[in-house]
């Protein structure tokens, strides 16, 4: 089996395992999907580790797309040469993306605005320094999470184009309320959203100094985007893969590269066992099950606290204690960042760490970068 460990001895658990060729596969298939790494600007939530985005830099893929400050701050650590952050930054994340700018001059650094106020903040912020940022216009497509409306965004765009601190780059749509496994379903849904899009292009082209840049979707409509010509396509979990995108997307030609590794700590009976997999370990914001296991595939999740999971098996005497299961998260986005560390499998041995940086709030000591 593809996923055990030889030397599982050495590694305590619960533990995130990596499989460095598995992710080396999804790279070469998330490049063959769209033909040109010009279409691909992907996002690093899901993996928020260095050495993993230095195989996708390795790989010929230099744009890229974070959610946090500390995620932007890694990839700048390993010279990303474009980094947008995908999240309007209020408050003190505006000091903050300042200071990672002017750190990591090599990079060149990007965010959102959805609204005249935070955009003002922004341009002030950078005017003071002598810089521009370059901002894409947050549309809400029917995600109705951030963004602002359509009908909405010409007056901000040509509110904000002559700001001194700030240039309009183009505009950024995220569509994750699609989620439909019918391929053409989701493909009309993902049609109708780039639509709008193409409204608010066609009643702002005067406002941009070049063709706006169009940056769209995530892994669930990913295969619609990226046929599409000028656009830019954000796909993250398809590094890892996860149990929950297998089910609802088999038209999406990805391999589990990132796995959990537990062990059975009890046996409560002929047909339950608890192994140490808790809250803290998986991501708990889907009801169970949260994970489905590879060698254990009759084993039922049930009942799950901060350290515990307690399943159901047809004979516990297959599961004494001690027993090593290995696991599909049903998300492994926030299952990555509860961990520090990938522990890295080669041809069945776990012989070094790769640390998820990015999984911490701050890299910086200074919060303000003032």
């Amino acid at each position: 089996m593809w996923f055990t460990v030889n030397n599982v001895e050495t590694v305590d658990s619960p533990a995130l395992l990596a499989y460095p060729d598995r992710i080396a596969q999804n790279i070469r298939t998330v490049k063959q999907m769209t033909g040109s790494t010009a279409k691909l600007r992907i996002h690093v939530k899901t993996n928020k580790t260095p050495e993993v985005c230095q195989m996708m830099l390795d790989a010929g893929i230099v744009k890229y797309k974070c959610a946090t400050i500390a995620e932007a701050e890694m990839l700048g650590q390993i010279v990303a040469p474009d980094v947008l952050l995908a999240y309007q930054p209020v408050g003190p994340k505006i000091y903050r993306l300042a200071h990672i700018v002017k750190a990591y001059p090599q990079t060149n650094y990007s965010c959102l605005v959805d609204n005249l106020h935070i955009a003002r903040e922004v341009s002030d912020c950078f005017a003071k320094q002598n810089k521009r940022m370059d901002v894409f216009i947050d549309l809400n497509v029917g995600m109705n999470r951030t963004g602002i409306l359509p009908s909405d965004a010409p007056h901000l765009i040509r509110e904000i184009s002559n700001m001194k601190g700030i240039r309009v780059k183009g505009i950024h749509a995220y569509d994750g309320h699609i989620h439909d496994t019918d391929l053409t379903l989701r493909t009309q849904k993902a049609d109708e959203a780039f639509s709008l899009v193409e409204q608010v292009v066609a009643n702002t082209q005067d406002f941009f100094i070049q063709s706006p840049v169009l940056i769209l979707g995530g892994s669930p409509t990913f295969p619609v985007h990226c046929q599409r010509e000028n656009v830019e396509c954000s796909p993250g979990t398809f590094i890892f893969w996860d149990w929950g995108y297998r089910q609802m997307f088999p038209d999406q030609p990805f391999e589990y590269a990132a796995i959990l590794l537990s062990r059975v700590i009890s046996v409560i009976d002929r047909h339950t066992v608890c192994i140490d997999l808790g809250h803290k370990s998986i991501a708990a914001e889907n009801p169970l099950p949260r994970i489905y296991f590879l060698n254990a595939p009759d084993a039922k999740p049930f009942a799950q606290s901060e350290e515990h999971l307690t399943v159901q098996v047809p004979d516990s005497s297959q599961y004494p204690v001690g027993s090593v299961l290995y696991g599909v998260p049903v998300h492994i986005c926030p299952t990555v960042a509860l961990y520090d560390r990938l522990h890295i499998v080669i041809g069945h041995h776990c012989a070094e760490t790769w640390e998820i940086t990015a999984r911490k709030r701050n890299i910086f000591q200074d919060l303000t970068g003032k």
